[in-house]
């Protein structure tokens, strides 16, 4: 049967899912199969608690591994009954049909609500013994000093004890981010001698968002932006002249205002047309007045939510100041916020240890995406984006940030990069934005372009018009390694993205030509196809430089290459034009590295399918286990990526360029926000790797007489 591990609130107000999420989050890219338990949900039904719906959103589980027990109401009847042991039975038996089908299971407990926190804190210690769960115990570190903190973890160990908890680690969360030191600090060891980890206060989850208060106060939205997950940061009042109004207004407040009020209405509008100006969050019309008609069509542009309230602005106010936000919801951002802090405070590698789980074989996709995040955080690296006007590319770079992936960089006019943010309610808090026109780089990169490019008759005047295109401007910020990596493509076509890394980047030494591969998660493993996106008709020597740059590229990112040179024909069976290319190309690739596992040409069922292989070619090391993929031309590669994507349910990661001295990718035009991250993740792991082997280079081996 599956362990479980029990996260428990040891006080109020913990932030206890969060840490379930973190948890979650970990073992999920360590381990094959997690489930979650939600012994008590405060609902109606099990089905319906928010946080086993997040937990099946994100992690892409099952209802029969990601279940509630039973409701609060269900457990205070039975308790007023004297029926203790029913809610135990129940839940070891929901418990237990999960377990059957995971390798680990995440118990999030109940919550501790202050009145019943005694009767609460003993439900949770005794279903913890019950399924033989180790106890992750979080303590609040809500307004409290370093000191009081300290003491509630100590008190905390010795009631877990005292009920013969096995208790697995400590964690302090929304503690003060500038007492995070401290409390380290002060905090005494416990039995283990182990860390005990402390999570700050995160205002990006507390803030809710513009659905959040539109479902609690039922709203209706008449004008403006359908954007639901705007943050609101704070409630405005509209109570004095619209000039006094506009002075008082920051970006992601909620503006609430008598629906007569047609001058504030305005006033809030035009202020979102200066980059200047705040932009709110969104806008409440109260009274149930409706707007004058010639305000109206001015308030459908508004590039937020403008709702209706029946109710007067007092009850307003106080209605929104009563809605709380929290993780469960499954905002994105609020998501990407938590995870990133998880990642920054917690030891995910200790922490998993404890537990001392054995790593499954199988590779799902979620996993690899979760271990790209991981790599590229490891090693903190700065990207740069070239289309920062591009709305997609924007709301990627905030979740980056919030994840704490890599550092990153924007091109474009600031004033519009930041306008088109603040339109869409995208934070560029640490990110940096970078105009080409205005920067003083401009002049510098001008220079080395002119020089690079002198051969083909560029002058300085030239190359200064050069540098105001933001893919040659991104380029040569890689190339003199002002950034590590560039990723662009959303709003240009490959050629445009590539041109400069042709020009002036160029190939590693050995290579002569840039591809790329598509990292193709199917269900159980990843596979790597190439060239699906570069190259329409690569000839022999080029197909070998693919074939070798895609297995360094596969094992860069954990798949052992065992290449396939893709033909029509497998062995010496068939003859042809295009089978004789590959054979040739195949042949090359064994003299450039006899130690490559490679066979070609070979059928794509021979090269997958293990009993046809053994008809086929009995005696290769490839055949009917190949993890690389080589297609023979572009028409090929292109169709049989997109067949596999669709048919297969895949998810076709990249497409990743290679054999660049330094990493630039290519973006669809049609990519997701999810897309953008992702590329953005392989990016900063290839400038991980680039480092490494500069390092080894430059590494001067002693001799044997300084030896």
């Amino acid at each position: 049967m599956a362990r479980g591990i029990y996260v428990s609130a040891t006080t109020p107000g913990s932030g206890k899912s969060l840490i379930a999420l973190g948890v979650a989050e970990a073992l999920h890219t360590r381990t094959g199969r997690i489930g979650f338990f939600k012994p008590v949900v405060l609902g109606e039904s099990p089905d319906e608690d928010p946080m086993v719906a997040l937990m099946r959103s994100r992690f892409h589980l099952a209802p029969d591994v990601c279940r509630g027990g039973l409701t609060a109401r269900e457990v205070r009847r039975l308790l007023a009954e004297g029926q203790r042991e029913e809610i135990d039975s129940r839940c070891v038996e929901v418990f237990a049909e999960i377990a059957t089908h995971v390798d680990i299971v995440v118990v999030e407990g109940t919550d501790l609500t202050g009145q019943d926190s005694a009767v609460e804190f003993a439900l949770n210690a005794r279903l913890a013994n019950d399924l033989g769960c180790p106890v992750i115990a979080v303590v609040s570190g809500r307004d409290r000093t370093p000191e009081e903190i300290a003491d509630a973890v100590d008190v905390a160990r010795k009631e877990l004890y005292a009920a013969h908890c096995s208790l697995l680690v400590m964690m302090v969360n929304r503690a003060d981010p500038e007492h995070i030191d401290q409390i380290h600090a002060v905090i005494r060891p416990g039995l283990s001698h182990r860390p005990v980890y402390v999570l700050p206060e995160l205002t990006e989850i507390s803030r809710p968002t513009t659905g959040e208060v539109s479902g609690a106060l039922r709203l209706r939205q008449i004008a403006g932006s359908a954007d639901m997950e705007r943050e609101v940061s704070g409630v405005k009042v509209a109570a004095m002249s619209v000039a006094n109004f506009i002075g008082a207004l920051e970006s992601g407040d909620l503006v609430i205002v008598p629906g007569d009020r047609a001058d504030v209405m305005v006033g809030a509008l035009a202020s979102t047309f200066s980059p200047e100006f705040p932009v709110p969050a969104a806008m409440m019309l109260t009274g149930g007045l409706p707007p004058d008609p010639h305000v109206l069509p001015l308030l459908a542009q508004a590039p937020f939510p403008v709702f209706v309230y029946d109710e007067d602005t007092y009850h307003a106010a106080r209605g929104v100041s009563e809605v709380r936000s929290e993780i469960w919801t499954g905002h994105r951002r609020k998501v990407a916020s938590a995870l990133g802090a998880w990642s920054q405070h917690v030891d995910d590698d200790e922490l998993v240890e404890r537990l001392n789980l054995p790593r499954p074989d199988t590779m799902t996709p979620l996993r690899f995406l979760h271990e790209l995040i991981g790599r590229a955080r490891a090693q903190r690296k700065r990207i740069v984006l070239p289309e920062g006007t591009d709305v997609r590319i924007l709301r990627a770079a905030e979740i980056l940030r919030r994840r704490d992936v890599c550092d990153l960089t924007l091109l474009g006019s600031e004033a519009e990069v930041r306008e088109i943010a603040a339109a869409n309610g995208v934070s560029l808090t640490g990110i940096d934005v970078v105009n080409p026109a205005l920067s003083p780089l401009r002049e510098r990169f001008a220079e080395e372009y002119a020089r690079l490019r002198a051969h083909r008759g560029v002058d300085l005047a030239k190359a200064l018009e050069v540098m105001l295109d933001v893919s040659y401007f991104g380029t040569m910020m890689v190339q003199l390694g002002i950034v590590d990596g560039m990723v662009s493509g959303a709003a240009h076509t490959t050629a445009h993205t590539i041109r400069p890394a042709l020009e002036f980047v160029k190939t590693v030494p050995g290579v002569k030509i840039v591809s790329s591969v598509f990292l193709m998660l199917l269900a159980d493993r990843v596979l790597v196809y190439g060239d699906c996106a570069v190259n329409p008709d690569p000839d022999e020597a080029q197909l070998a430089d693919i074939a070798l740059a895609s297995a360094e590229t596969a094992a860069q990112f954990g798949v052992k290459p065992r290449v396939a040179m893709l033909s029509y024909s497998t062995g010496g069976s068939g003859t042809g034009e295009s089978v004789d290319k590959v054979r040739r190309a195949t042949e090359l690739v064994r003299e450039r590295r006899p130690d490559l596992a490679v066979e070609g040409p070979i059928q794509y069922d021979a090269a997958v399918d293990a009993s046809i292989a053994a008809s086929k070619l009995p005696r290769s090391d490839v055949a009917g286990q190949a993890t690389v993929f080589i297609f023979p031309d572009l028409n090929t590669g292109n169709n049989t990526y997109k067949a596999v994507q669709q048919s297969a349910g895949a998810v076709a990661v990249g497409p990743v360029l290679q054999g660049l001295r330094k990493p630039v990718n290519d973006l669809s035009r049609g990519c997701t926000v999810e897309d953008i991250v992702n590329t953005v993740a392989i990016t900063a792991i290839q400038a991980q790797q680039i480092a490494q082997q500069d390092a080894q280079q430059n590494t001067v081996q002693p001799t044997a007489q300084e030896n």
